[in-house]
Protein backbone atom coordinates (compact mmCIF):
# COMPACT_ATOMS: atom_id res chain seq x y z
CA UNK A 1 0.00 0.00 0.00
CA UNK A 2 0.99 3.49 -0.95
CA UNK A 3 1.54 6.29 1.94
CA UNK A 4 -0.38 9.23 1.99
CA UNK A 5 2.63 11.40 1.50
CA UNK A 6 3.51 9.26 -1.83
CA UNK A 7 -0.06 9.67 -3.36
CA UNK A 8 0.03 13.17 -2.11
CA UNK A 9 3.45 13.18 -4.67
CA UNK A 10 1.89 11.39 -7.73
CA UNK A 11 -1.30 13.44 -7.99
CA UNK A 12 0.85 16.54 -7.74
CA UNK A 13 2.79 14.95 -10.46
CA UNK A 14 -0.11 14.33 -12.59
CA UNK A 15 -1.16 18.04 -12.11
CA UNK A 16 1.67 19.44 -12.98
CA UNK A 17 2.06 17.25 -16.37
CA UNK A 18 -1.64 18.15 -17.16
CA UNK A 19 -1.02 21.90 -16.56
CA UNK A 20 2.11 21.80 -18.95
CA UNK A 21 0.42 20.16 -21.90
CA UNK A 22 -2.02 22.98 -21.98
CA UNK A 23 -0.10 25.55 -21.59
CA UNK A 24 1.91 23.85 -24.91
CA UNK A 25 -1.24 23.30 -26.77
CA UNK A 26 -1.99 27.21 -25.83
CA UNK A 27 1.19 28.32 -27.36
CA UNK A 28 0.96 26.17 -30.06
CA UNK A 29 -2.27 27.75 -31.22
CA UNK A 30 -1.20 31.15 -30.31
CA UNK A 31 2.20 30.31 -33.08
CA UNK A 32 0.02 30.41 -36.31
CA UNK A 33 -1.26 33.83 -35.64
CA UNK A 34 1.92 35.10 -35.28
CA UNK A 35 3.24 33.94 -38.51
CA UNK A 36 0.32 34.90 -40.12
CA UNK A 37 0.60 38.47 -38.87
CA UNK A 38 4.47 38.34 -40.39
CA UNK A 39 3.26 36.99 -43.59
CA UNK A 40 0.74 39.29 -44.19
CA UNK A 41 3.06 42.39 -43.87
CA UNK A 42 6.08 41.06 -46.10
CA UNK A 43 4.92 37.76 -48.30
CA UNK A 44 4.76 38.13 -51.80
CA UNK A 45 2.32 36.44 -53.24
CA UNK A 46 2.13 33.61 -56.02
CA UNK A 47 0.05 35.38 -58.28
CA UNK A 48 0.08 37.83 -60.62
CA UNK A 49 -1.49 41.19 -60.62
CA UNK A 50 -5.39 41.41 -60.98
CA UNK A 51 -5.11 44.50 -64.18
CA UNK A 52 -6.27 42.81 -66.92
CA UNK A 53 -3.87 41.43 -69.30
CA UNK A 54 -1.26 42.11 -67.33
CA UNK A 55 2.10 39.94 -67.33
CA UNK A 56 4.62 40.30 -63.89
CA UNK A 57 7.32 38.59 -62.62
CA UNK A 58 7.54 38.40 -58.67
CA UNK A 59 10.92 39.68 -57.72
CA UNK A 60 11.57 37.31 -54.67
CA UNK A 61 10.17 34.47 -52.76
CA UNK A 62 8.52 35.00 -49.54
CA UNK A 63 10.79 37.04 -46.61
CA UNK A 64 10.59 36.86 -42.86
CA UNK A 65 9.36 40.50 -41.85
CA UNK A 66 9.89 43.73 -39.81
CA UNK A 67 7.01 44.68 -38.03
CA UNK A 68 5.76 48.14 -38.19
CA UNK A 69 4.15 48.11 -34.63
CA UNK A 70 4.39 46.89 -31.11
CA UNK A 71 2.84 43.27 -31.61
CA UNK A 72 0.36 44.59 -28.23
CA UNK A 73 -0.99 47.12 -30.23
CA UNK A 74 -2.09 45.10 -33.74
CA UNK A 75 -5.51 44.46 -34.24
CA UNK A 76 -6.78 42.10 -36.84
CA UNK A 77 -7.65 44.05 -39.85
CA UNK A 78 -8.18 43.06 -43.48
CA UNK A 79 -4.54 43.35 -43.62
CA UNK A 80 -4.17 39.76 -42.33
CA UNK A 81 -6.52 38.62 -45.23
CA UNK A 82 -5.20 40.61 -48.67
CA UNK A 83 -3.48 38.98 -51.02
CA UNK A 84 0.25 40.01 -50.82
CA UNK A 85 2.09 40.39 -54.26
CA UNK A 86 5.31 42.24 -55.44
CA UNK A 87 4.95 42.73 -58.99
CA UNK A 88 8.12 43.22 -61.15
CA UNK A 89 9.03 42.87 -64.52
CA UNK A 90 11.99 42.92 -66.96
CA UNK A 91 11.32 46.36 -68.53
CA UNK A 92 11.03 49.48 -66.93
CA UNK A 93 7.83 50.49 -68.77
CA UNK A 94 4.06 48.40 -69.12
CA UNK A 95 2.89 50.34 -72.09
CA UNK A 96 -1.18 50.39 -72.37
CA UNK A 97 -0.77 52.55 -75.23
CA UNK A 98 -0.37 51.86 -79.26
CA UNK A 99 2.57 53.69 -79.23
CA UNK A 100 5.68 52.08 -80.09
CA UNK A 101 8.28 53.12 -77.50
CA UNK A 102 12.01 52.13 -76.10
CA UNK A 103 11.88 52.56 -72.78
CA UNK A 104 15.53 51.51 -71.90
CA UNK A 105 16.75 54.03 -74.48
CA UNK A 106 14.37 57.01 -73.26
CA UNK A 107 15.85 56.37 -69.74
CA UNK A 108 19.59 56.12 -70.90
CA UNK A 109 18.40 59.57 -73.13
CA UNK A 110 17.83 61.33 -69.41
CA UNK A 111 15.40 64.36 -69.16
CA UNK A 112 15.17 67.52 -70.17
CA UNK A 113 13.07 68.60 -67.04
CA UNK A 114 15.12 71.10 -64.91
CA UNK A 115 14.70 72.41 -61.37
CA UNK A 116 14.62 76.08 -60.87
CA UNK A 117 17.79 77.85 -58.44
CA UNK A 118 15.21 80.04 -56.94
CA UNK A 119 11.42 79.92 -55.72
CA UNK A 120 9.30 76.49 -55.77
CA UNK A 121 10.42 73.80 -57.53
CA UNK A 122 7.58 70.63 -56.75
CA UNK A 123 4.03 70.90 -56.60
CA UNK A 124 2.86 67.50 -54.16
CA UNK A 125 -0.98 67.50 -54.60
CA UNK A 126 -4.14 64.58 -54.04
CA UNK A 127 -6.51 64.48 -56.93
CA UNK A 128 -8.25 61.88 -54.75
CA UNK A 129 -7.35 63.38 -51.18
CA UNK A 130 -9.71 61.14 -48.99
CA UNK A 131 -8.22 57.74 -50.53
CA UNK A 132 -6.90 55.71 -47.49
CA UNK A 133 -5.58 52.40 -46.46
CA UNK A 134 -7.06 49.18 -44.42
CA UNK A 135 -6.74 50.06 -40.93
CA UNK A 136 -4.71 48.33 -38.65
CA UNK A 137 -2.74 48.52 -35.39
CA UNK A 138 -3.54 52.71 -34.32
CA UNK A 139 -4.40 53.29 -37.63
CA UNK A 140 -7.96 53.70 -37.38
CA UNK A 141 -10.12 56.56 -38.81
CA UNK A 142 -13.61 57.24 -39.61
CA UNK A 143 -14.35 56.30 -43.15
CA UNK A 144 -16.38 58.27 -45.76
CA UNK A 145 -16.47 55.41 -48.16
CA UNK A 146 -14.89 52.40 -48.64
CA UNK A 147 -11.19 52.91 -47.11
CA UNK A 148 -11.39 56.19 -47.67
CA UNK A 149 -11.49 59.06 -45.05
CA UNK A 150 -11.45 62.93 -44.07
CA UNK A 151 -8.97 62.17 -41.90
CA UNK A 152 -6.13 64.26 -42.84
CA UNK A 153 -3.69 62.07 -40.74
CA UNK A 154 -5.16 58.74 -42.17
CA UNK A 155 -5.35 59.37 -45.90
CA UNK A 156 -3.11 59.88 -48.87
CA UNK A 157 -2.46 63.66 -47.60
CA UNK A 158 -0.57 61.94 -44.39
CA UNK A 159 2.00 60.19 -47.31
CA UNK A 160 2.09 63.60 -48.99
CA UNK A 161 2.59 65.52 -45.70
CA UNK A 162 6.07 62.73 -45.53
CA UNK A 163 7.27 63.35 -48.93
CA UNK A 164 7.31 66.80 -48.35
CA UNK A 165 9.38 66.96 -45.45
CA UNK A 166 11.65 64.53 -46.95
CA UNK A 167 12.29 66.68 -49.82
CA UNK A 168 13.05 69.12 -47.96
CA UNK A 169 15.09 68.15 -45.60
CA UNK A 170 17.11 67.18 -48.98
CA UNK A 171 17.25 70.49 -49.70
CA UNK A 172 14.86 70.22 -52.39
CA UNK A 173 11.89 73.36 -52.02
CA UNK A 174 8.26 71.60 -52.11
CA UNK A 175 4.81 73.27 -51.82
CA UNK A 176 2.58 70.51 -51.08
CA UNK A 177 -1.32 71.24 -51.25
CA UNK A 178 -3.82 69.75 -48.59
CA UNK A 179 -6.84 70.26 -50.24
CA UNK A 180 -9.73 67.77 -50.61
CA UNK A 181 -10.68 67.71 -54.40
CA UNK A 182 -12.97 64.55 -53.89
CA UNK A 183 -15.28 64.99 -51.30
CA UNK A 184 -18.36 65.37 -50.97
CA UNK A 185 -18.44 64.65 -55.08
CA UNK A 186 -15.74 62.00 -56.77
CA UNK A 187 -16.92 63.36 -60.00
CA UNK A 188 -14.89 66.32 -60.90
CA UNK A 189 -12.17 66.11 -58.82
CA UNK A 190 -9.40 65.92 -62.09
CA UNK A 191 -11.16 69.21 -62.77
CA UNK A 192 -10.72 70.57 -59.78
CA UNK A 193 -7.34 69.50 -58.70
CA UNK A 194 -6.03 70.62 -62.51
CA UNK A 195 -7.56 74.48 -61.43
CA UNK A 196 -5.42 73.96 -58.43
CA UNK A 197 -2.35 73.12 -60.66
CA UNK A 198 -2.82 76.04 -63.32
CA UNK A 199 -3.34 78.39 -60.29
CA UNK A 200 0.22 77.14 -58.46
CA UNK A 201 1.77 77.47 -61.92
CA UNK A 202 1.12 80.97 -62.63
CA UNK A 203 2.01 81.71 -58.90
CA UNK A 204 5.26 80.52 -58.95
CA UNK A 205 6.49 79.73 -62.66
CA UNK A 206 9.49 78.52 -61.29
CA UNK A 207 7.88 74.68 -60.09
CA UNK A 208 8.74 72.18 -63.31
CA UNK A 209 7.87 69.38 -61.15
CA UNK A 210 4.15 67.98 -60.05
CA UNK A 211 3.40 64.78 -58.28
CA UNK A 212 -0.16 63.79 -58.03
CA UNK A 213 0.18 61.37 -55.49
CA UNK A 214 -2.36 58.17 -55.36
CA UNK A 215 -3.07 55.28 -53.83
CA UNK A 216 -3.63 52.61 -55.79
CA UNK A 217 -6.82 50.10 -55.74
CA UNK A 218 -6.15 46.67 -56.24
CA UNK A 219 -9.03 43.38 -56.60
CA UNK A 220 -11.05 41.43 -58.18
CA UNK A 221 -14.24 38.87 -57.41
CA UNK A 222 -13.67 40.15 -53.80
CA UNK A 223 -10.08 39.18 -53.46
CA UNK A 224 -8.30 42.55 -52.23
CA UNK A 225 -4.15 42.88 -53.07
CA UNK A 226 -1.35 44.37 -50.92
CA UNK A 227 1.78 45.05 -52.35
CA UNK A 228 4.96 44.37 -50.72
CA UNK A 229 8.72 45.92 -51.18
CA UNK A 230 11.46 43.99 -49.33
CA UNK A 231 13.95 46.63 -48.77
CA UNK A 232 16.89 46.58 -45.72
CA UNK A 233 14.39 44.43 -44.10
CA UNK A 234 11.29 47.00 -44.08
CA UNK A 235 7.98 46.18 -44.49
CA UNK A 236 6.82 48.31 -47.25
CA UNK A 237 4.15 48.63 -49.54
CA UNK A 238 5.22 48.63 -53.73
CA UNK A 239 4.83 52.47 -55.63
CA UNK A 240 3.81 52.99 -59.25
CA UNK A 241 5.15 56.45 -61.77
CA UNK A 242 2.34 56.80 -64.41
CA UNK A 243 2.08 58.91 -66.80
CA UNK A 244 -0.94 60.23 -69.84
CA UNK A 245 -0.39 60.35 -73.14
CA UNK A 246 -2.66 61.87 -75.76
CA UNK A 247 -3.84 58.90 -77.20
CA UNK A 248 -7.84 59.46 -75.92
CA UNK A 249 -7.96 61.84 -78.20
CA UNK A 250 -7.58 65.35 -75.89
CA UNK A 251 -4.40 67.46 -76.44
CA UNK A 252 -1.15 66.41 -74.40
CA UNK A 253 1.38 67.51 -77.46
CA UNK A 254 4.54 67.16 -74.81
CA UNK A 255 3.76 63.61 -73.12
CA UNK A 256 7.16 62.12 -73.80
CA UNK A 257 8.89 64.74 -71.46
CA UNK A 258 6.40 63.52 -68.67
CA UNK A 259 7.79 60.08 -69.70
CA UNK A 260 11.21 61.18 -70.14
CA UNK A 261 10.99 62.36 -66.37
CA UNK A 262 9.59 59.34 -64.69
CA UNK A 263 11.85 56.74 -66.48
CA UNK A 264 15.01 58.60 -65.30
CA UNK A 265 13.47 58.68 -61.48
CA UNK A 266 12.47 55.24 -62.01
CA UNK A 267 15.95 54.16 -63.25
CA UNK A 268 17.19 55.73 -59.99
CA UNK A 269 15.29 54.36 -58.11
CA UNK A 270 16.25 50.84 -59.54
CA UNK A 271 19.48 51.43 -58.67
CA UNK A 272 18.98 51.46 -54.79
CA UNK A 273 15.73 49.45 -54.26
CA UNK A 274 14.97 47.23 -56.76
CA UNK A 275 11.80 45.74 -55.74
CA UNK A 276 10.18 49.31 -54.29
CA UNK A 277 8.50 50.81 -58.00
CA UNK A 278 6.14 48.83 -59.92
CA UNK A 279 6.45 49.02 -63.95
CA UNK A 280 5.78 52.79 -65.15
CA UNK A 281 2.44 52.55 -66.37
CA UNK A 282 1.56 54.68 -69.81
CA UNK A 283 -2.04 55.07 -70.62
CA UNK A 284 -3.92 56.79 -72.77
CA UNK A 285 -5.71 59.44 -70.57
CA UNK A 286 -3.70 62.53 -69.78
CA UNK A 287 -5.02 63.06 -66.25
CA UNK A 288 -4.18 66.94 -65.99
CA UNK A 289 -0.40 66.19 -67.17
CA UNK A 290 -0.88 68.53 -69.97
CA UNK A 291 -0.55 71.09 -67.48
CA UNK A 292 3.14 70.87 -67.02
CA UNK A 293 5.98 68.42 -68.54
CA UNK A 294 7.17 66.96 -65.37
CA UNK A 295 3.69 66.34 -63.92
CA UNK A 296 3.14 62.34 -63.33
CA UNK A 297 0.77 60.73 -60.74
CA UNK A 298 2.50 58.69 -58.09
CA UNK A 299 0.31 55.63 -56.80
CA UNK A 300 1.92 54.26 -53.55
CA UNK A 301 0.84 51.24 -51.71
CA UNK A 302 -2.98 50.34 -52.68
CA UNK A 303 -5.94 49.98 -50.57
CA UNK A 304 -4.95 46.58 -49.01
CA UNK A 305 -1.82 47.80 -47.60
CA UNK A 306 -1.72 49.77 -44.30
CA UNK A 307 -0.64 53.12 -43.69
CA UNK A 308 2.78 52.29 -41.87
CA UNK A 309 3.59 50.24 -44.81
CA UNK A 310 2.75 53.08 -47.64
CA UNK A 311 4.57 55.88 -45.59
CA UNK A 312 7.78 52.96 -45.33
CA UNK A 313 7.38 52.89 -49.37
CA UNK A 314 7.37 56.76 -49.51
CA UNK A 315 10.32 56.96 -47.08
CA UNK A 316 12.23 54.59 -49.48
CA UNK A 317 11.11 56.54 -52.49
CA UNK A 318 12.34 59.89 -51.35
CA UNK A 319 15.75 58.74 -50.17
CA UNK A 320 16.26 57.55 -53.64
CA UNK A 321 14.17 59.90 -55.63
CA UNK A 322 15.66 63.07 -53.71
CA UNK A 323 19.27 63.05 -54.85
CA UNK A 324 17.95 62.29 -58.62
CA UNK A 325 15.68 65.28 -58.01
CA UNK A 326 18.70 67.57 -56.76
CA UNK A 327 21.10 66.77 -59.86
CA UNK A 328 18.15 68.07 -62.07
CA UNK A 329 18.77 71.94 -60.30
CA UNK A 330 20.40 74.53 -62.33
Amino acid sequence: MLSKAKKLAILGAVVLLIYTQCRGRENDAKAPAAEERAEACAAAAQTSSPRENETTTLIHEPAAAAEEWEESFFIPSQAETAVAMTIGNTVMLKNETGYALDADAIAQGGTSIRLAAEGPQILIIHTHSSEAYTPAGLDRYEASDNTRTEDLEHNIIRVGDELTRLLEKAGLRVIHDRGVYDYPSYTGSYGRSGAAVEQYLRDYPSISVVLDVHRDALGTDGVIYKTVAEENGTCASQAMLLVGTDESGLEHPRWRENLSLALYLQKAIFQTYPTLMRPVALVPQRYNQQLCPGMLILEVGSSGNTLQEALAAIRLFAAAAAPALLALAE
